[in-house]
């Protein structure tokens, strides 16, 4: 059984949320953990998705309608548990009334947020040694 929840990041949530964002960004992608923990987490609401009580995606959502640090476990992926978290995050943003969401797209997920009605704008730009676009879907 699949569960989405909408988390603060404290003790209990910040345990699955680190094990997914190690497990992907730090073990697979080799970004610096320093640059993966900007400080920012405790100022975000974050979504996890459940799979039979284990965590297995993860993303998170600033204030300013920044969403980022989306991951889901390799084993879990092309489930569209990425999407569900993505409309979650987007959901919230739309309870919040903010005009718009914006994040900066691996280079490879560029399709996956085309699908869901982001659209790319500005430069790419190299972060944590990868190649983004910043993309945005405007809330209505």
């Amino acid at each position: 059984m699949l569960q989405i929840k909408n988390v603060d990041f404290d003790n209990i949530n910040r345990k699955y949320i680190h094990s997914i964002r190690n497990e992907v960004f730090i073990n697979e992608q080799g970004i610096d953990p320093e640059i993966e923990y900007d400080g920012l987490d405790n100022s975000a609401i974050h979504t996890l998705v459940f799979i039979k009580d284990k965590a297995v995606g993860t993303g998170r959502i600033l204030k300013d309608g920044h969403i980022g640090r989306v991951a889901v476990l390799k084993k879990y992926r092309g489930q569209n548990i990425g999407s569900k978290i993505i409309t979650s995050l987007i959901d919230i943003a739309v309870k919040n009334h903010y005009n718009r969401v914006y994040l900066g797209a691996q280079k490879q997920a560029i399709n996956f947020y085309l699908k869901l009605g982001f659209t790319p704008f500005g430069e790419e730009f190299i972060e944590a040694t990868i190649l983004h676009q910043s993309m945005e879907k405007i809330l209505d």
